[in-house]
């Protein structure tokens, strides 16, 4: 007589993503493991007086989403800021700030994000914000968070006005009157705006920094609050395990004391952020976070590092300049001997490393740290990581399958794919770098795991529309290699790799029997569904650990 089951899954299209049984009709759980997976009638042998039964309706049930590369902490603040995506033109703008502004007669910073570079004809400046807002502090990002503008009254107080002295890779553009012109480029130029006015406890796991003074009780309940509202968003989409990747010991005991109250509801990964004017032996708390943090609910082992910024504000680094500026190549954050110096300590401790590389030029250097990393200390099973490679050179591809690492990539993206406009990016790379921009087919096809995710806040969050435009992606020209991937094969990049990137894949990732019972349950069968109609199909049901975390 088979074992009763908590909960049992039926009249389900279980994609299991496992090879030997890809298929099933219904799933049993115990505690927080799948104990079996077969058809229908088998499954109900499980069943007993106090077994829940979910009923898929004939829907697709596939393993947890796991999103591999997201900023929680700061995704969970920005669902209260302005939404400026898809607004273009003055008088759009304006009416969007005011009317946020008219709701929030108290904020001491108004926030926008989303914003698209081309969001005006011209650039945008302090004066043109002025004449909407010039009152009240305001300042809007960029959607990739690597730009951001802001009014006079915001750079007034924070202190940029007059602009100050920042570090490689980071810019306050300067206007012909000799002062801050608006637009602020990277984390150092447009930190001291959120740090004035408050807002950044959120984002010091950007900064690798703790929060001075620590939080009041009331702070620190108001933080644990926010962080659980931002993992709640995750479960409706389906997620069931994040992979943060920017992080501090603060964002760890957040994520801790959720989980003594029963509110961690997704299973997430802090990495330590380590930059540039860090030594080496700073790289000892990545350790000591790693230590004290090594559950399948809540861990650490990782460091994340920023090589470079992004293409649209020229702050990627390429090993040729760019198309639309010419003797420009962007400024990289870390030497490649630095940065060679930190994979080689990082990787000497057994911790994994993720590195943010946009350009072909940051992707390079990167790839010869870990090549670095290999020699010095040996080849062991590191699976570092690196983030994005939006544009890379034909030498650099076979490297990823040769040196064992990651490419972790972002299907929302490629300019045209989602939410991006092809402008100002593909002039920015030109045309004769098109074939490797976004690359993923051919990473993939050289051998390299590719690892899929939606850099949240950057992207939306849901894994389905990351799998939409991962299929439907289409070349920017012809005679262009198709980098799309088959439906089978984006699932896959948001379940079974994303459990390989974090060392799991002997627990998650696929539905299997004594697998976590890490499972989202779907409004309709996804293979059924026309690929331009990926995006109708809803998570009804979130399962993480065998508990119901989300249920439409």
């Amino acid at each position: 007589m088979p074992q009763t089951a908590d909960l049992i899954v039926e009249n389900a299209s279980v994609l299991t993503m496992d090879p030997d049984t890809p298929r099933a009709e219904a799933i049993a759980v115990k505690g927080d493991q799948i104990i079996a997976i077969a058809d229908r009638d088998s499954i109900r042998d499980y069943k007993g007086p106090g077994t829940r039964v979910i009923d898929a309706q004939g829907g697709s049930v596939l393993p947890g989403f796991i999103e591999a590369h997201m900023h929680l902490f700061g995704g969970a603040a920005e669902l209260d800021n302005l939404h400026l995506a898809g607004v273009h033109g003055f008088d759009a703008l304006r009416d969007a700030i005011q009317g946020f502004a008219a709701k929030r007669p108290n904020a001491r910073l108004l926030i926008g994000a989303g914003v698209d570079y081309a969001i005006l004809p011209e650039p945008v400046t302090r004066q043109i914000l002025d004449r909407i807002i010039p009152d009240r502090p305001f300042a809007m990002s960029a959607s990739d968070h690597h730009t951001m503008w802001a009014n006079t009254k915001a750079l007034e107080q924070a202190g940029l006005l007059h602009g100050r002295q920042l570090g490689p890779g980071n810019e306050i553009v300067m206007g012909e009157d000799g002062l801050a012109a608006g637009e602020l480029r990277e984390g150092e130029a447009f930190g001291p705006i959120l740090e004035h006015f408050g807002a950044n406890r959120t984002r010091l796991g950007l900064t690798g920094r703790e929060p001075e003074p620590y939080p009041s009780a009331e702070e620190l309940a108001a933080d644990r609050d926010l962080m659980h509202r931002g993992l709640q968003w995750c479960a409706k989409h389906g997620i069931t395990s994040i992979q943060n990747m920017d992080g501090n010991l603060y964002q760890l005991e957040l994520l801790a004391g959720l989980e003594e109250e029963g509110r961690l509801i997704c299973r997430t990964k802090i990495p330590f952020h380590f930059k540039n004017f860090m030594t080496l032996d700073m790289l000892e708390k990545a350790s000591r976070m790693a230590a004290a943090h090594n559950s399948e609910w809540l861990s650490s082992g990782m460091v994340k590092v920023f090589y470079d910024g992004v293409l649209d504000s020229w702050t990627a680094v390429m090993v040729d300049d760019y198309a639309d500026r010419p003797g420009w190549r962007g400024e990289p954050l870390f030497s490649p001997q630095h940065f060679a110096e930190v994979a080689v300590e990082a990787d000497r401790r057994g911790l994994q490393i993720a590195v943010h590389s946009i350009g072909d030029g940051a992707v390079r250097a990167v790839l010869d740290g870990y090549q670095a990393a290999l020699k010095k200390n040996g080849r062991r099973d590191s699976r570092h990581r690196v983030e994005h490679i939006e544009v890379i050179t034909p030498s650099d591809v076979p490297r990823f399958a040769e040196l064992g690492v990651i490419a972790s990539m972002q299907p929302p993206h490629p300019p045209g794919a989602m939410n991006f406009p092809l402008e100002p990016t593909i002039s920015r790379i030109g045309p004769e770098r098109w074939p490797l921009s976004y690359a993923w087919r051919t990473l993939k096809d050289a051998g390299a795991r590719v690892v899929f995710a939606s850099d949240w806040p950057v992207s939306p969050v849901d894994p389905i529309l990351g799998i939409q435009a991962a299929v439907m992606r289409k070349p920017w020209a012809e005679g262009l290699p198709d980098q799309s991937f088959s439906l089978q094969e984006s699932i896959a990049g948001y379940t079974v790799e994303g459990a390989y990137a974090e060392f799991m894949e002997d627990r998650k990732g696929r539905l299997k029997t004594g697998y976590l019972a890490d499972i989202v349950v779907l409004s309709a069968d996804i293979e059924a569904t026309a690929p331009e109609a990926l995006h109708t199909v809803r998570p009804v049901t979130t399962i993480c650990g065998g508990k119901v975390t989300y249920q439409a």
